[in-house]
């Protein structure tokens, strides 16, 4: 598939709109045609009651960057949604940034597959957190959505 014209201000603004990414602190770092990067700097209201960045979190932060990978390769006037995904939970995290990266296994005109890791650099070492697996359907951008 062909990379989406205006791909950066796609997910720049899929960023944006998306409140409760917002509210979490989620941003986009760098993107790519099939592929976009994310962070969030860890807050205490990220953590669970052991003190590790909930799973919620990972699993959004995850799924939120799958998506605005899958969207770089739609075509204009379409928009992907999530219809499943799979977290590995790798190993309890704990740190003060995670970063995501998500990359486009198939773009198809239906159907994407994404794969994205969370994980953190510590010291100039990557510590992999949680991998999922999203599966995400590509469809017309609701009419709502483009007339404000």
């Amino acid at each position: 598939m062909q990379a989406h014209p205006r791909y950066r201000e796609l997910v720049e603004a899929g960023f944006a709109a998306a409140n409760f990414i917002g509210d979490l602190g989620i941003h986009p770092t760098a993107c790519g045609p099939g592929w976009v990067e994310a962070e969030l700097t860890i807050q205490s209201r990220h953590l669970q009651q052991n003190a590790f960045i909930h799973a919620g979190v990972q699993a959004t932060l995850a799924d939120h960057t799958a998506g605005a990978a899958a969207a770089t390769l739609v075509a204009d006037g379409q928009t992907v949604l999530t219809l499943e995904f799979k977290l590995n939970l790798l190993r309890p995290a704990r740190c003060e940034r995670l970063l995501c990266r998500a990359e486009v296994l198939k773009a198809g005109r239906q159907v994407t597959v994404v794969e994205a890791e969370v994980f953190s650099l510590e010291g100039g070492e990557r510590r992999l957190f949680s991998k999922a697996t999203v599966t995400l359907a590509v469809v017309p951008i609701p009419e709502q959505a483009t007339n404000g």
